[in-house]
């Protein structure tokens, strides 16, 4: 099982890829939205043609590709951040 991190890490470039550090979970996901359990928060990235190109529960590494719009990440679906308005 994987070992708890202190803080997780989100990467974005160009918006066209992201990576995520310490995912529980891919709890589900389509070309429009992909929603993940960060550390026991919940976190959802939205745009279109997404792609999910790995994950690992091991590590807790994820990557998608595609043309992001935005990311949610909160507790118990509260948005506690919203980025690209």
């Amino acid at each position: 099982m994987r070992q708890q991190t202190e803080q997780s890490v989100i990467t974005i470039e160009q918006r066209k890829k992201i990576r995520v550090s310490g995912v529980d979970s891919v709890d589900a996901f389509s070309d429009s939205s992909i929603a993940l359990t960060v550390e026991g928060r919940k976190l959802r990235i939205t745009g279109s043609q997404l792609k999910i190109i790995a994950f690992s529960k091991e590590s807790g590494n994820f990557a998608a590709m595609g043309e992001i719009d935005g990311i949610r990440y909160g507790a118990k679906g509260k948005a506690v951040s919203r980025l690209f308005r």
